[in-house]
């Protein structure tokens, strides 16, 4: 039997691709070397999943058509939320750059197909958000593969989901998970920038911890 050991060297490198691992925004207009995406979703299905079902889906957007429609519908649902804010917020708010859809040169949407098949349904049954979860679960997979490359992405949550699907034109099964914008970042930092730009502070995980 195969046994993985890490060093202590390893483990200390992880540990600074975790924090340096952002939420990318602002993207150099270089295009990625052909297959990154595709060599990235490779590893993002190493991800755990509920029953080994891997529901995840990758659809990569390219067309300038289904982009658009992407941002008019982020354009939307960013002016609602904007109006919800009030006072300093809102005028922080405005200032922030919370998507990088007009600059990153590689876009995808990942959805979590909940009648997959594969699995058997084992796990699911009591907790099937848990396939909504393992998709989570690639994603993040994914993130880090890519910042350890030197490359950023950024999370796109400010969507109508509905609206998306039908852009995408994906089976009505799939539940949306986040729109992501994939591309060099035009700056790099370990503090968040929703920190940097005081929107919030990051809690102590003290403060989030329960024993009973």
């Amino acid at each position: 039997m195969k046994t993985a050991r890490f060093d202590e060297g390893f483990r200390a490198t992880l540990l600074e691709l975790l924090a340096w691992r952002r939420d990318v925004r602002r993207f150099k207009p270089d295009a990625l070397p052909a297959g990154t995406l595709e060599r990235l979703i490779t590893v993002a299905s190493l991800a755990p999943s509920v029953g080994l079902s891997q529901p995840w889906r990758f659809v990569i957007v390219e067309t300038e058509a289904r982009r658009q429609a992407i941002r008019a519908s982020f354009e939307r649902c960013n002016g609602e939320a904007l109006s919800l804010q009030t006072g300093e917020r809102a005028a922080l708010y405005a200032r922030l750059k919370l998507a990088g859809l007009n600059e990153a040169p590689c876009q995808f949407a990942v959805f979590a197909d909940a009648a997959t098949r594969q699995g058997h349904g084992l796990g699911r049954l009591t907790m099937p958000a848990t396939v909504e979860y393992s998709a989570v679960m690639a994603v993040h997979t994914l993130w880090l593969a890519a910042r350890a490359e030197g490359i950023g992405l950024g999370w796109v949550s400010i969507l109508d989901p509905a609206t998306v699907a039908a852009a995408l034109d994906v089976p009505v099964a799939w539940t949306f998970i986040g729109y992501f914008c994939l591309g060099y970042p035009l700056e790099e930092t370990d503090v968040p920038t929703l920190e940097r730009e005081g929107w919030e502070t990051r809690r102590d995980p003290a403060s989030m911890l329960l024993r009973r």
